[in-house]
């Protein structure tokens, strides 16, 4: 639940982020009556998004056991990279967010009522699209699915009420600081995702390389304890993985957490943190 949590309570903030700057944009320039069109193009991005978490879901019931295996891989993989690159480009673009999607949105009401909606769904779907993809593959080494359902709708309502907070001005928050710490949670659960993606290869066949056993810690962890199905469930931890799952798990979380870590290089204009740019906008 908790991986699914920290999935919808990044992406839906970031999401929220979005649609706030614009309505913000908007209302402070006296363009209500564009409002519907945003809201239109807002919907139709959630409506892709659930669309394509079903695709998903559908698709990987109706496959052999094989292709099954296969079919996870690949979403955990695509994941894996989709969530990296997401992680890694919040830490610049968030600096020029508002000041691109107001240029956005102001190129696309020169243009007609159609281009403002077209804007919107773009600006919206990509997060969608990504918190579809990162929630199905987080899912996968779930026990039951009730959990990451709950998890990944307590998320989303919780960014909603933060975006609310912040375009109200009731709420003040450094979105820096929460970028980085979830950015760093999510690297951790990128890794447990990329590592179920090298295991579901190994069992469709496809991968035959190092699949024995890396080490048992089965014993401090018992398979029905609270706390190895907490492991489980936020990080996709297994008591005894393959010598190329752990491999995969060290390969992918090492770099990518020292690339996270290291100063990022601030260009012009650099200085404009996340905050401000959300609160530039209302």
């Amino acid at each position: 639940m908790f991986a699914s949590y920290l999935i919808g309570l990044r992406e839906g903030l970031e999401a929220t982020l979005v649609v706030s700057i614009l309505v913000a944009f908007l209302v402070k320039s006296d363009k209500r009556d564009k409002l519907p069109l945003v809201w239109a193009g807002v919907a139709a991005a959630a409506a892709l998004s659930v669309g394509f978490g079903a695709l998903l879901t559908f698709t990987a019931a109706n496959l052999d056991s094989q292709k099954h295996e296969l079919f996870d891989a690949a979403a955990s993989l695509a994941a894996t990279v989709f969530v990296t690159f997401m992680i890694f480009w919040m830490r610049t673009a968030a600096r020029r967010m508002s000041g691109d999607l107001r240029a956005k949105l102001t190129d696309a009401m020169n243009m007609g009522a159609m281009a403002v909606v077209v804007m919107a769904f773009l600006a919206v779907a990509r997060e969608g699209l990504e918190t579809a993809l990162l929630f199905f593959a987080a899912v996968q080494g779930a026990t039951t699915s009730a959990s990451p359902l709950i998890g990944i709708s307590l998320g989303l309502l919780t960014s909603i009420v933060i975006g609310w907070g912040l375009y109200a001005s009731a709420l003040r928050i450094n979105l820096t600081k929460f970028f980085t710490w979830t950015g760093l949670m999510l690297i951790l659960v990128a890794a447990g995702i990329f590592k179920y993606g090298v295991h579901d290869l190994i069992e469709s066949g496809l991968v035959h390389l190092l699949s024995g056993q890396a080490f048992d810690l089965s014993g401090a962890l018992p398979p029905d304890a609270w706390y190895t199905t907490l492991l489980s469930g936020m990080f996709n931890f297994t008591p005894q993985p393959t010598i190329l799952e752990t491999i995969a798990w060290v390969a992918y979380l090492v770099p990518v957490l020292v690339l996270f870590l290291m100063p990022s290089r601030k260009g012009p204009g650099a200085s404009r943190t996340p905050s401000a740019a959300a609160a530039s906008a209302s």
